[in-house]
């Protein structure tokens, strides 16, 4: 069988999962359990339909990075619930939902599916930098379009979409790409930077939207090509290069805030999807019926086994 890898942008999945699975379904004791229970249905869905043969479980350690939020302020800043000067800020997430996500990461070990996170970084750096440096074809789950970039054909990266739900995954490759937004995975983060996304506090450049980002990279290749192009006074009327230019400070920081990191040093566990291990196997019943989750955990259980040819 030919090695897959499959990254999971876990906080993207389990807020699906929990809003996707009704609150009323819950545990043996009245507990919220939609989330677990959603989550390891996505997992032997994931499997099953694309047969991944590595799985890594990619974590926000910190979902608002200080250093991303020095840059541009106001970086998903309606997000915060609660500033933390010590740590990362507190992120809004209902109560039922916090709840669960321990018990997620419980799942997700039993399994044998590795989470990994990065201090002081998202689950998008990790992904960026297990996506470049995974020797093998990628494919990497999210509802987030900013992974956009780490499309890459010529290395076989490719972006499962979960925007449409679970029953309409789209398989996003670099002609995806370009039939949606008119550029390449490759220019997708300057894309992202002109335009801007309200949805993580990034204002773009007053006046430039999807058409104008899209014509401008087609015509310059890349952001800093448009920039000079901007100052010579060439390749765009004067009014955009005005524009342009009265981003400047924006940016000059914008780009770093929104490429994801691609070289950080992360310790990996083996994430070759296997059968359970005795002590997975001998755990899986109390915490299976403490949750009520017997019956989706063995889902995913016999999704990863089609796929590994355990029993």
């Amino acid at each position: 069988m030919t090695s897959r890898l499959m990254l999971l942008d876990s906080a993207s999945l389990y807020f699906r999962a929990f809003y996707g699975v009704p609150a009323k379904v819950t545990g043996p004791d009245g507990s919220p359990n939609n989330a677990v229970r959603g989550m390891l249905d996505i997992v032997a869905k994931l499997v099953s339909t694309y047969r991944p043969t590595h799985v890594v479980a990619c974590w926000d350690d910190d979902w608002r990075p200080q250093w991303r939020v020095d840059l541009i302020p106001s970086y998903k800043t309606h997000r915060v619930v609660e500033v933390v000067v010590t740590g990362p800020d507190v992120e809004e997430i209902p109560d039922p939902l916090e709840a669960q996500v321990p018990v997620i990461r419980e799942a997700l070990g039993l399994l044998g599916i590795p989470v990994v996170g990065a201090a002081e970084h998202e689950a998008d750096d990790v992904i960026g930098t297990l996506a470049t440096d995974a020797g093998m074809p990628v494919d990497i789950v999210t509802g987030d379009r900013d992974l956009f970039q780490l499309v890459d054909d010529d290395a076989d990266v490719r972006v499962v979409y979960t925007a449409r739900g679970m029953s309409n995954l789209e398989v996003v490759t670099d002609e995806t790409v370009f039939a949606k937004y008119g550029v390449h995975a490759r220019q997708y983060a300057d894309f992202a930077v002109l335009r801007g996304d309200a949805s993580d506090g990034l204002p773009g450049v007053t006046g430039i939207g999807d058409k104008t980002a899209a014509t401008l990279l087609a015509a310059h290749g890349d952001l800093a090509g448009i920039i000079a192009a901007a100052e010579r006074g060439e390749g765009m009327s004067a009014a955009v290069a005005a524009k342009v230019l009265a981003g400047a400070d924006y940016l000059a920081v914008a780009p770093a805030v929104v490429r994801v990191v691609r070289d950080l040093a992360l310790a990996v566990p083996d994430p070759a999807l296997a059968p359970l291990g005795p002590d997975a196997a001998a755990a899986a019943p109390a915490f299976t019926a403490r949750w009520g989750v017997a019956t989706p955990f063995q889902r995913a259980v016999d999704a990863i086994a089609t796929v590994t040819g355990g029993a």
